[in-house]
């Protein structure tokens, strides 16, 4: 081998010497690349754990006045929906589906009640929020009249109330107040409610009045759609059954007092007092200050007796007048007393009473019930193979709801979006409290 030969492998070598000792990879450290199949193979794995990390959101909203008087019978409801998203971990389908809610305020502080303007602008704002699958609400019936059609033309969006009463929201009928197809601009029905409406509160109290053993009765009502509503089937009612109307009118919910109307009512009977007066109206309309201007002018509760829907039933109303006020007054709420419920709506009871509390409020389980039927309509559409984002799936599958085992018992839902359900309970304060005194069919 010549010198220069020799000299240039010497090279060649030492290089090689120190590129090694400087730690650069030998080529035999590029083996581990014929592993890649096992890392490959592992990938999948990785893939299907990730729903789990990173479910689909579905939101659920409610929408009730969380300012003003009907705070104490809302409150209880958003606490029994949250119950029972807890009870389902807020999850759906196998954990596949995050759920998120959120309990909006359709009151506002200017009215102290629900406003129309903050209503119609929580309705545009679900009807723009592509991952609510259900609007749960509202508690006014002339709220639902101005979000139901918003909603409808907006996937349609279901809507589910636990406490809209007014029979014209669901019922095509030109007899009813407040019909109107215009509720439903696609032609198709996307709003259900897990109460009985007032076509069968109306006609229930109206006779529960005669029974007290009433012959006249005055009628009043706040002129609001729900209020007008069942005291406009109260009073049809009652002159089907033989009760003698002495007068129907409506009340300015903003007046400082009653006194005028409440001395007018007390000759209006021939020269004497109704025996009994009736008031369709929701206590954030001045309901406890008619009852007081009436105990003042009329005397006590037993004398005339003073009888009103759900919209009076709540501690709130009783409160307002004063216990001593209130004492003997009645008022009305679909379905059975809260230790009449069946075993699932006792259970509903117990594990609301450990925690929020003692439980008086009967709307309370309303609520629980009404995201019940949101949890099941999203249950049912993943078992069917469909997508609970679909908000037109979700929608069907709330009225195809049917012999459903709840808190409130076994009921189905009709074409309408109505409850089977027909049962009404009475309620009449004594010490201060409503306490049940009979439920009725």
């Amino acid at each position: 081998m010549n010198k220069r030969l020799f000299a240039l492998l010497s090279v060649l070598v030492l290089a090689s010497m120190m590129l090694a000792a400087c730690g650069t990879p030998a080529p035999a450290a590029e083996a581990p690349a014929a592993e890649a199949p096992a890392a490959a193979t592992e990938a999948p794995a990785a893939a299907t754990e990730a729903p789990a990390a990173e479910a689909i959101t579905l939101k659920i909203v409610s929408s009730l006045p969380m300012t003003g008087s009907s705070l104490t019978q809302t409150q209880t409801i958003v606490n029994a929906m949250q119950l029972r998203l807890e009870q389902a971990n807020y999850s759906a389908c196998g954990g596949k589906y995050a759920l998120e809610y959120e309990a909006w305020d359709d009151a506002s502080a200017a009215l102290g009640k629900w406003d129309p303007a903050v209503e119609t602008e929580n309705a545009n704002k679900a009807a723009a929020d592509t991952a609510i699958v259900a609007y749960l609400g509202t508690f006014n019936s002339g709220a639902a009249k101005l979000s139901i059609p918003i909603l409808n033309a907006s996937g349609p969006l279901t809507m589910i109330s636990p406490a809209n009463t007014n029979p014209g929201l669901t019922k095509a009928d030109k007899d009813l107040p407040g019909v109107t197809d215009s509720y439903y601009p696609t032609g198709v029905r996307s709003y259900s409610r897990v109460v009985a409406a007032d076509d069968i509160q109306g006609k229930v109290a109206a006779n529960f009045v005669k029974s007290l053993g009433a012959t006249t009765v005055y009628i009043l009502d706040d002129q609001e759609l729900y209020g007008k509503g069942v005291a406009d089937v109260f009073d049809a009612t009652a002159k089907e059954i033989g009760l003698t109307v002495v007068g129907h009118e409506g009340i300015d919910p903003k007046a400082a007092d009653y006194k005028a109307l409440m001395t007018k009512i007390s000759t209006s009977n021939g020269g004497k007092a109704p025996d009994a007066i009736y008031v369709g109206m929701v206590v954030d309309n001045n309901a406890s200050q008619l009852l007081k201007d009436k105990v003042a002018i009329m005397g006590d509760n037993e004398k005339v007796k003073y009888v009103g829907p759900d919209g009076i039933q709540t501690q709130a109303f009783i409160d307002g007048a004063g216990a001593d006020v209130a004492e003997g007054a009645y008022g009305s709420v679909a379905g059975v007393a809260l230790d009449k419920l069946p075993p699932a709506g006792l259970q509903f009871v117990k594990d609301y009473t450990a925690k929020f509390g003692n439980l008086t409020e009967p709307y309370a389980v309303y609520g629980y019930e009404t995201m019940n039927v949101a949890l099941k309509a999203i249950e049912d559409v993943c078992a069917a193979g469909g997508d609970p984002t679909d908000r037109a799936a979700v929608n069907s599958a709330v009225f195809a709801i049917k012999d459903f085992d709840g808190a409130l018992g076994t009921w189905s839902f009709d074409a309408n979006g109505d409850a089977t359900l027909t049962d009404m309970t009475f309620y009449q304060v004594q010490g201060g409290a409503y306490v049940p005194v009979g439920t009725f069919k």
